[in-house]
């Protein structure tokens, strides 16, 4: 349901005071019970349907015995949490007490962030004054966001708020708590039953005084019942014979509606009775609507008359809509579905075209869906662009739901086009494509038929889908939609500001997919940029975290970190809930934390990105946790573990996108290498192919052939990678590692120590750290050997970097003999009997050799300690 905008009508009948009925009996026992509850924080009013909750409140707002401003909030059965708190800061800005501009406002339907909560209640806690908040109709809240948010700002808002909540059953809030704390005042059922005087005083105002025994009567067949007493003043004043009436009342929900259907529908003249019955589908009602459904012209008159004699039909302040009695409009539903089972769904049908006809296309898709006429809705939504907000993911109707009933076989290219776009929303990418091929067919089919041709909208719609589920690359789609947007008048562009985000989201995204590294962080600056509007906050808050994220894998960490940390500030300033949050910023975070070795720090942001759905429906996401994971295991030393996040991917990597293979591939070598085992780390390259890979892939080529002792095979692809626009930080990082170990094997140290300075200028300024970890324990004895230049290498011994597994111990002068005895290849036995040493004494000496190089075996201590010129 879409969320009303400030200067729609319909909102002011959500926050207005319900209009006093004429003859309305003033409760004086029960408005003084309110005014005492309003001193303190919390009253509650419960009880069942019709029992006088909502007139006693309005009774007392309008008395003006409020110790402040009144907020009233009118709950309907379709509104969502995030709606509610929407209606709440609306009603607060307007009564002109709180600044709700600066309050911010949700932007999902289902749900709301806690900062937007938190705010509001530092808000009131300074509020100059008492603020009352009526919520009218809490059991019709969605879920726990609405009552654990209500909780909150009651615990924390301070003394200034004092709510008033109006319910049929008790809400699930800390009562017991409230009451033993002398915080609540409760108004219950009982104390809402009429008194005889108070019965007396209704029945009397509908026509001359019942008898004293007519009271007793009415009094005890009602239980003092608000709404049966006042049906049974509206039917006593009509009926020639109040005894006899009396007699036929019983107190069950069957007579009620049984009483609604006989005294209250029957008593209305054919054409209003008609028009009750074909209109009470809906939820509002409009004299033209009204028409439409019953061929009346004078639908208009017979509503104000309706109205006028308070037949259960109210008009909504401001507008020449009206809206029934939540009971008349149920018992109005029931006598249609029993009598006229068929006609329903062909109402509903009908007022969708009547909504279509004036372009209220939002509208037109709810009834049509209602009626079961999933064609018609997919017609709307496709030819009126409403696909976009589906995919932008904001508040606006219809979503991704909305359709969830629709079946599969609905004919016309445009239902699966719109289950393409509800499959794309749950980030089902590959139902996406498939739905849009089965529309194309249906396209096809429909113009080899001599159907007409896709209109403009269909286009539009197909690219942007094309786009936003595309496995690699689509600059085509991307161009094709750019070109279309073009094409639409300027006034349907103005009503769809997410479409022109969306596109250039979908194109950045794709290029990052397939590992086009610089124009997809360009590419999500554009995005970023367009994004402007609540149509577009969710976007801009999934903007903002690829964007840190492709910063993240370019080495930009100190722009990885601002961004990713604006795509949180953002979702928490406007209230989106964890349920629509991307994970994307809380995985680009963590990516800075582990290239700058700060592993704490890494865990933590990978744990809350985790949280969020798309961290692990989202293929990209997906791979990007498992490759973190892995690398946090092996900045630990942790080989075993860093493997197991990425064997389950590894499986089915031959079938990703170019840039999430490459990225898995160059993870599953590092953490061979990290092994020591070349053989395993060129396997996991070759497993995965990349035609024209990355630059990171080449890297890691280059690594590969280095360790397995083919440098001039490393030389050419590091001199090939360097001449490449695309390599990012970490990997020129890497390259100039390379050569600077090469340079060291060769025995030229000096050029070695230049080239490892070369390396530290260029990543200190990011604080990059990782590549130096990986790179092996050489980096630490060369850098003992900078001499005038170790002032270089102090920035990487930082104390927030996870020191472990880059710092090299020297070892013993025993360790060495013993060490030089194993590379000439002796065992255990026989350095014991070289060195005139016991067994066990080897054996100890090996343990701490192990540990000082992070090996496990003799051979890779040998190789280790050769690379350090141990040896």
């Amino acid at each position: 349901m879409t969320v009303p905008l400030p200067g729609d009508p319909l909102l002011a009948a959500k926050l207005s005071v319900p209009l006093q009925v004429p003859g309305l009996v003033r409760r004086r026992r029960l408005l003084n019970r309110l005014t005492r509850g309003t001193e303190g924080p919390l009253t509650l009013i419960t009880g069942a349907p019709g029992a006088g909750k909502t007139a006693l409140a309005a009774s007392w707002a309008w008395s003006a015995s409020a110790p402040g401003p009144v907020v009233w909030l009118t709950l309907d059965e379709d509104d969502t949490p995030g709606a509610f708190w929407a209606y709440v800061v609306e009603g607060f800005r307007r009564s002109g007490e709180l600044a709700g501009d600066a309050l911010g406002a949700p932007v999902r339907a289902d749900g709301v962030d806690r900062s937007l909560l938190t705010r509001l209640a530092f808000a009131l806690e300074g509020a100059p004054g008492p603020l009352v908040l009526v919520v009218d109709g809490l059991e019709k809240a969605r879920g726990d966001a609405v009552h654990n948010g209500l909780r909150f700002l009651s615990d924390h808002a301070g003394p200034a708020l004092r709510l008033v909540l109006i319910s049929r059953e008790e809400p699930p809030l800390p009562l017991h708590r409230y009451r033993a704390e002398g915080r609540l005042q409760e108004i219950r059922e009982h104390d809402l039953a009429f008194t005889r005087s108070e019965a007396a005083q209704l029945l009397r105002g509908r026509g001359p005084a019942p008898e004293d025994h007519l009271v007793d009567l009415f009094l005890e067949q009602t239980q003092g019942w608000a709404a049966g007493l006042r049906l049974c003043a509206l039917a006593m004043a009509r009926s020639g014979d109040p005894a006899a009436f009396a007699g036929s009342l019983t107190a069950s929900e069957q007579a009620v509606s049984d009483y609604l259907l006989t005294e209250v529908l029957a008593a209305q003249p054919g054409p209003a009775r008609e028009l009750l019955l074909r209109t009470g589908i809906l939820n509002h009602v409009h004299p033209d609507l009204a028409a439409a459904l019953t061929g009346r012209a004078d639908s208009g008159r017979i509503l104000q008359d309706l109205a006028r004699r308070h037949a259960f039909v109210e008009p909504l302040p401001g507008t020449r809509w009206y809206r029934y009695h939540p009971l008349f409009a149920e018992v109005l539903r029931a006598h249609l579905r029993s009598g006229q089972p068929g006609l329903e769904p062909l109402l509903h049908r009908r007022a969708a075209r009547w909504y279509a006809e004036r372009g209220h296309s939002a509208e037109a898709v709810d009834e049509a869906t209602a009626g079961g006429d999933w064609g018609f809705a997919a017609d709307q939504t496709v030819r009126h662009l409403l696909v976009a907000p589906i995919l932008a993911g904001t508040a606006a109707f219809p979503s991704a739901d909305t359709f969830s009933r629709m079946p599969e076989d609905t004919p016309g290219a445009r239902a699966p086009l719109v289950a393409a776009a509800c499959c794309l929303a749950r980030r089902d990418a590959e139902g996406c494509r498939a739905r849009l091929a089965r529309a194309q067919d249906a396209q096809d089919a429909q113009e080899e038929a001599g159907g007409p041709e896709a209109e403009p909208a269909d286009l539009l719609t197909a690219a942007l889908l094309r786009l936003l589920s595309a496995p690699g690359p689509a600059d085509e789609d991307a161009h094709r939609v750019t070109a279309l947007l073009a094409r639409l008048p300027a006034e349907e562009r103005a009503r769809h500001p997410e479409i022109g985000p969306l596109c250039l989201y979908g194109q950045a995204c794709a290029w990052l997919r397939g590992g086009r590294l610089q124009s997809a962080r360009d590419g999500l600056e554009r995005a970023v940029r367009a994004c402007s509007g609540d149509a577009t906050v969710l976007l801009r808050h999934r903007c903002l975290g690829r964007l840190a994220l492709a910063d993240a894998l370019a080495g930009a960490l100190t722009l990885a970190q601002q961004h990713g940390e604006a795509s949180l500030a953002f979702a928490d300033v406007h209230g989106i809930p964890d349920s629509q949050r991307s994970g994307a910023a809380g995985l680009a975070l963590a990516a800075v934390a582990v290239e700058r070795e700060e592993l704490a720090e890494a865990a933590v942001q990978l744990d809350r990105a985790e949280l969020l759905h798309d961290a692990l429906g989202d293929l990209d996401l997906l791979i990007e946790r498992s490759v973190l994971h892995a690398q946090l295991e092996l900045a630990r030393g942790r080989w075993d573990a860093a493997r197991s996040h990425l064997d389950g991917q590894l499986a089915e990597a031959a079938a990703y996108p170019a840039g999430p293979a490459a990225r898995l591939a160059v993870a599953c070598a590092t953490a061979a290498l990290a092994r020591g085992d070349a053989g395993a780390a060129a396997a996991a390259l070759e497993r995965i192919p990349v035609d024209e890979g990355p630059p990171s892939y080449t890297v890691a080529l280059a690594q590969v052939r280095a360790a397995a002792g083919r440098p001039a095979q490393a030389l050419e692809l590091i001199e090939a990678t360097e001449r490449s626009d695309a390599v990012t930080l970490p990997d020129r990082v890497r390259l100039v590692l390379l050569r600077a170990h090469r340079a060291l094997l060769d025995g030229r140290e000096d050029t070695a120590r230049t080239l490892l300075v070369e390396a530290l200028d260029l990543a200190r300024p990011e604080g990059l750290r990782r590549p130096f970890r990986e790179a092996g324990p050489w980096v630490r004895y060369l850098a003992g050997r900078l001499n005038g230049h170790s002032a270089s290498y102090a920035w990487l011994a930082s104390p927030h970097a996870q020191a472990d597994h880059r710092v090299v111990e020297e070892l013993s002068r025993r360790e060495r003999e013993v060490l030089q005895q194993v590379a000439r290849m002796m065992s255990t036995e026989e350095v014991a009997a070289e060195l005139h040493v016991s067994v066990n004494t080897v054996k100890t000496h090996l343990r701490g050799i192990y540990r000082k190089l992070c090996v496990s075996r003799r051979r890779d201590a040998v190789e280790r300690a050769h690379d350090l010129h141990m040896l």
